[in-house]
Formats: structure tokens, sequence, C-alpha cells
């Protein structure tokens, strides 16, 4: 097992370009058990949950070969069942229910894992695809679903907007027979990825990015080459390690749109936030002041950026609450930022930040990805040694962090323990 060892106080300066979006990638990964066709996918990142993600891929009957950022794929002779092995380590797996109920009329996944960051359940996905025709049972801890004839388009209103449910729908309605409506829909920018991918596949996809989508089902899908947008988590992590280390630096290849919500709580906070041609430039002193942040689902600030946004307010000057509205066990960082000489209190859905205590470096643990990108942060600012373990959580999201961290002045090293 891997660790992270940070000598902090350098001040970053220089350019880091931003990977494939993780999170537009495995849908869209998963999407490609449907099309009839080659799938060829660029902008894809070297990440662990892409590497299990075609490993899954694989287990289902897909062809897959993995090239830098492209992926080609090619789905066989498909079988029903994602196994639990592959499946308690990465939640995204659920999202194969929709591809293989629409497309085999049956499914079996076992009940998905991933990070530990509260309750995420898949009841959602479930109730709206029982609306298309689909039965479900649980047994042994696995989601077994079946459908007597083909799915039928529906008219679903999720309690939530449910990012994963309206992916799951948006694949199954895609191959299903009819109209289907989803309103409450997810707005995030990784779900407009994946209509868009699937529209070019074929699939009749309108409205994404609003809240209410119709999908107009066609008997199949064709292969299609198709490039994934760029990580808007990973840009808003790195425009924050500009900021931290008050240094000057440049993103390149990144998600400009979808970052208005972070570069906007970020210019409140003080730093500068300037588009350029090649990308954002970030640029920050130590005159940074602390904000109120409450996540919300997209267009508000996202809960990916919540950790992060908490150890830049760590070194701002006043204090801030953050209201963390999206999942219920989220601030697991905040106790370790806490061991660094952080000033937080926590209190339900809220952390109270007190800033402009200097962080000092300390062994810290990972309890989530987020949480192992916020621990990073506050090591390049802090001062000392600061040690990050269980670096495997950061590196089911982030591609190749220490590297792109040294190309721009931090002392950080990946160390076996």
């Amino acid at each position: 097992m891997d660790k992270l060892v940070i000598q902090g106080g350098n001040r970053l300066q220089g350019e880091i370009r931003i990977s494939g979006s993780k999170n537009a990638s495995l849908p869209i990964l998963l999407a490609s058990l449907m099309p009839e066709g080659d799938v060829v996918l660029e902008n894809v990142p070297e990440l662990r949950d892409i590497r299990t993600t075609l490993k899954l891929l694989t287990l289902l009957g897909c062809n897959s070969d993995f090239n830098g950022p492209e992926v080609e794929i090619s789905a066989g002779n498909l079988v029903p069942e994602a196994p639990y092995d592959l499946v308690r380590t990465m939640r995204a797996s659920v999202l194969c229910l929709g591809p293989l109920l629409a497309k085999l009329g049956r499914a079996k996944v076992a009940l998905p894992g991933g990070c530990a960051i509260g309750s995420r359940p898949v009841d959602l996905h479930l109730r709206a695809l029982e609306r298309m025709g689909a039965t479900f049972d649980l047994d042994s801890g696995y989601i077994i679903g079946t459908c007597k004839s083909p799915l039928k388009g529906a008219h679903i209103t999720f309690d939530f907007p449910t990012v994963g449910g309206t992916e799951n729908l948006l694949m199954a309605a895609s191959l299903a027979q009819g109209k289907t409506i989803l309103e409450n829909a997810a707005k995030e920018p990784e779900v407009v990825d994946l209509a868009n991918f699937l529209n070019a596949c074929g699939a009749r996809i309108n409205g994404h990015g609003t809240s209410i989508i119709t999908i107009d089902g066609v008997p199949a899908l064709n292969g299609c080459r198709y490039r994934v947008m760029s990580d808007r988590i990973e840009a808003g992590t790195y425009m924050v390690a500009g900021a931290i280390s008050f240094g000057d630096v440049l993103l390149t290849n990144c998600p400009v749109e979808e970052l208005d919500s972070v570069s906007a709580k970020l210019q409140e906070m003080g730093v500068k936030v300037v588009m350029q041609d090649k990308g954002v430039q970030i640029s920050a002193d130590d005159k940074l002041s602390c904000v109120d942040v409450v996540t919300l689902p997209y267009p508000g600030f996202p809960t990916d950026m919540q950790a992060q946004i908490m150890a830049l307010m760590c070194v701002a000057r006043g204090s801030g609450v953050i209201k963390e509205t999206i999942f219920e066990n989220r601030f697991m960082h905040a106790l370790e930022l806490i061991r660094m000489g952080a000033n937080i209190k926590l209190s339900g859905q809220n952390a109270v930040v007190r800033g402009g205590k200097k962080l000092m470096g300390a062994p810290v643990m990972a309890s989530d990805l987020r949480a192992s990108a916020a621990l990073v942060l506050a090591g390049l600012v802090a001062e000392g040694t600061t040690e990050v373990s269980r670096i495997y959580h950061l590196d089911r999201g982030y591609e190749s962090m220490e590297k792109k961290l040294s190309k721009v002045g931090a002392r950080i090293e990946r160390v076996s323990q």
C-alpha cells in the first residue's frame, strides 16, 4: 500500500493539464455494452476505477483495448451478471443495470460499494426501472432484475435529482419501446456527456442538461468515436492547489463553463480566476477570506469539491460555514485536518471553519476519494512533512496527482508502505 509524503511550503507555478472526466467516463464505458458496433472513446483517464470498469466489461462479455487516453470496446456475447468482487469496490458498477436490462432483459448485479461517505441507495434506480416493466428481487447481496417483455417507455418523476438514477434510465430508455420522460432529472455535465454519447450512437434524447429529459426509444444503437469531457472536479481541485499555495497555475484542457460555481466561490474568497485561450489561470496571495458554502446538485456548488474548499478555508482569514446537503457522512476529512492544526467545529450538516491558523504537517489517513485530495492540498501549505495514507482512494479519481503537482513545484513523492 502506498502513501504520499509532502514537504509543505512551496509555491506552485506552471501548467497542469486536466485529464478526462472519471464521472463521465464510467457511465459511458458501461453504456458501451449497448451498441452493435465498436466504440472508441478518447480522453479517458488512467485511473483505478477505469481499470476496474474495463475488467467488469470483460466479465460481461465485452472486448476492450486501453491505450493511453483511448479505449476501444466491442460488445460480444453479453452475460447478465456483475460479480461482487468487482462491484464492491466501485459504486458506479450499478450503472450496468439499465444497459443489461435493455439489451438482455435480465441482470444480476451485486449491491455496490465505493466511498464511505453516506447512504446512496439505489432504490430510486429500481423504482424507475419498475415503471418501465422490470421486476427486482434481492438475493444474497445481489439485485436480480428481469423483464418478461422489452422495456416500455414511461413517465418518471424522481424524488431527488439522482445522477446515477438519471444515467441508468437514460441508457435503459434508449432501447425501450416508446417514449420515456424523466422529470426532476439530474443536470450534471456528466449526465449531459452520457446523453451526447448515446445520441452519437443513434439514440434520440432531448432536454439533457435540464430537469426534464425526453427519450424516444430506438431498436438498436450503433458504434461511434466519442471524446469524453474533461474532469471538472480534478480541475477544481487544482484550482484550489494553486490558491492554497499562493501560487500561479495555468490549467489546460479545462472544462471552463462547468466550473462556474467553483470559480465564483473562489473569486469570492479572493482568488484571481482568469479565463485564457489555453485554459484557466489561477493565482492568489495570503489575503484570502473564508466564505459560506452550501453543496447542491448542479449547477450549485458540487459536493465533490466540499473537502477541497474546506482545506482552503483553513488557511484563509475569518470564518465560514460549510453546509453539506448531499451526503450525510462527508465530513470525515475534517477530523484529519484538525490533526494538522485546523480549527473546525462539526454540527450535523454544518462545519464551521475558523481560518488563519498555520497548518502543521502530520500523518493523516484518507477516508474517501475527495477527502484524500483535501489532505494533499493541506499538505502543500502545511509546515513540515505530511504523510497521507490509504491513497488508493486518490488513485480511483486522480490521474498521477503527485506527478502533476511535482511539475509545478510541489515537493511530493509516492512511497511504498
